[in-house]
């Protein structure tokens, strides 16, 4: 594909934008991108550091906007390993399994921001090798939702799920015994 711009160098960057379902397509060289203003990363390339490093500086725009007569008197360091959280943003790297804790509170944002919304990864479940471990997650909420049900004393609706755990576990044994043969 030729660049848009110049309409002689083959195009390289391939920018596409959707703004209220209406989508744009750009499709530019190197040397356009980088005079346009396209490309905004480093020519070494974008290393994990420059994504680790751009994820991480959330807080530096706060700061910025903080009165400039507040300091923090001291920065946050994990007590175990004296790794500072400036340190870890510069390394990308924890020092301990304590930093986790030390610094969970500025590290939220950040899962947030990776995982689409969630603090938290669940991870997924390959469905060819993991048959098992699916029937295994749904009994557990179903143990969870018996046992709101309990709790609510809803009883008839409880015995009903009491009675799909007993098959799922029923089902489960069969086909674990059926895979030692």
């Amino acid at each position: 594909m030729i660049c848009q711009e110049c309409e002689e160098r083959e195009a390289t960057l391939h920018l596409r934008q959707v703004i209220n379902g209406q989508k744009t397509e750009i499709h530019v060289c190197e040397v356009c991108a980088k005079e346009k203003g396209y490309k905004m990363y480093p020519d070494e390339g974008y290393s994990l550091h420059h994504l680790l490093s751009g994820l991480f500086n959330y807080d530096s725009q706060q700061k910025k906007n903080q009165n400039a007569s507040f300091q923090e008197s001291t920065e946050l360091q994990c007590p175990q390993c004296k790794l500072t959280f400036s340190e870890f943003k510069r390394y990308g790297k924890f020092g301990c399994k304590q930093c986790y804790k030390t610094f969970s509170e500025r590290l939220d944002p950040v899962f947030r921001r990776v995982h689409s919304g969630n603090s938290l990864h669940q991870g997924k479940i390959p469905k060819r090798k993991g048959g098992d471990m699916h029937i295994k997650k749904q009994l557990k909420s179903y143990r969870a939702k018996l046992q709101q049900l309990v709790e609510a004393e809803e009883f008839e609706e409880a015995a009903k799920v009491r009675d799909i755990i007993k098959e799922m576990e029923r089902d489960l044994q069969e086909k674990e015994a059926g895979d030692d043969s």
